[in-house]
């Protein structure tokens, strides 16, 4: 990626015509260049305007000279024992006086692959269960930044035409490598909204990566006020890390609740645009022992999720170094999942998946950190 040239991967149609505008291309020929760039760009997954056969060679070299479509660094690459992925990738400083990097999670399964993507590098939530909240905040990614994590992944694992899947590699034995995507990296997506927005919209265009919304979950910490805008604008499908059914512990669990508390949170989940049985809402449980897991918390949850068409993902705790919290015991975690079943609610208990890579929910961090003012000034580390 460079700083130096705009990026077109991120843009909107109306905004690809735009920028064909400003290298001189022809009104009438504006629409349908940028037609032909999405579909180098999202169909065909290209990162070099030389391999765009379909464009004449002097509006490819002046295309490369004025933009970028770059792909980011890859600084590791980790393969779990279960066929999971986490990549760490690099990106331009932008204000963040160097370079940043973020990390991004595949998680393969039977008849899907669900990419985990990061929306921020860093986080101003401090949930005290999660490592990405130990890292503090850098900024927000550009929705090029966050497509690029689409994108990279897909290159790896052969999921565009003219690339190949890696040898002996977990995937989905038919159809696409990446079948959905969740916004549950690094960062809180609504706090980052308009990126996210205009990252997912090209996301899911029929016409591009062509991603259904129903296979597009946004989840969120509880940041109320942009819950009713995710589906009135993205409409891609919600979850939210809910983790207690208390105020007092969520007020330590997710300190967010201090602003917006869980009735406030769940009047918005019973507003949000589209809810239907076919629609529901996923809330996140870590499970995490003797903090949240008793009889007692498990029929208040169903207490307070009536009337909400939602299913409840029981998360059993995944250890990070300094962290103060124990998983709950297994018989626990099945006695609290029997309670929310016998009420009609799913509560699927999600299989830990890349925790011998720190690639499980709630582990991922980037040692990314914002440097000073002068430091960034004159160039030195912080």
């Amino acid at each position: 990626m460079s700083e130096d040239k705009p990026p077109l991967i991120g843009l909107s149609r109306e905004e690809l015509a735009d920028a064909m505008a400003s290298i001189g291309i022809p009104e009438k020929q504006r629409r349908m260049r940028a037609s032909q760039l999405w579909h180098w760009l999202y169909v065909r997954g290209v990162s070099d305007f030389s391999l765009m056969t379909n464009i004449a060679k002097d509006l490819r070299a002046k295309l490369a000279e004025a933009f970028s479509i770059a792909r980011p660094e890859i600084v590791s690459e980790l393969i779990s024992v279960d066929g999971t992925r986490k990549w760490l990738f690099r990106f331009p400083a932008r204000g963040a006086g160097r370079p940043v990097e973020v990390e991004t999670v595949y998680i393969p399964e039977e008849g899907r692959g669900t990419l985990c993507v990061s929306s921020q590098v860093g986080c101003t939530l401090t949930c005290t269960f999660c490592h990405t909240g130990t890292q503090r905040m850098v900024r927000n990614l550009t929705s090029e930044e966050i497509l690029a994590q689409v994108l990279m992944a897909r290159d790896r694992l052969g999921d565009f035409p003219d690339t190949s899947t890696p040898q002996g590699a977990i995937v989905p034995s038919e159809g696409r490598m990446v079948t959905n995507i969740v916004m549950m990296g690094m960062g809180e997506p609504l706090y980052n909204f308009e990126n996210v927005k205009k990252a997912l919209l090209i996301a899911s265009d029929g016409d591009g990566l062509s991603l259904s919304k129903r296979r597009i979950t946004l989840s969120t910490s509880g940041v109320v006020p942009e819950i009713a805008r995710t589906g009135d604008e993205i409409g891609c499908m919600l979850a939210i890390s809910l983790h207690a059914v208390r105020d007092d512990l969520r007020d330590v669990l997710v300190p967010i609740n201090k602003k917006w508390p869980i009735r406030e949170l769940l009047d918005a989940c019973r507003a949000y645009p589209g809810l239907s049985n076919a629609k529901r809402i996923t809330f996140e449980y870590v499970m995490l022992k003797g903090v949240n897991d008793s009889n007692q918390d498990a029929l208040d949850l169903v207490r307070l999720l009536k009337g909400i068409p939602a299913k409840i993902n029981l998360i059993p705790f995944n250890p990070w170094p300094g962290s103060e919290y124990e998983c709950s015991d297994w018989d626990r975690i099945e006695e609290f999942a029997d309670i929310v079943n016998r009420a009609g609610y799913a509560s699927p208990i999600r299989t830990p998946r890349g925790r011998d890579i720190f690639a499980a929910c709630g582990q991922l961090k980037s040692a990314s950190e914002r440097m000073r003012k002068k430091d960034r000034d004159t160039g030195t580390a912080a």
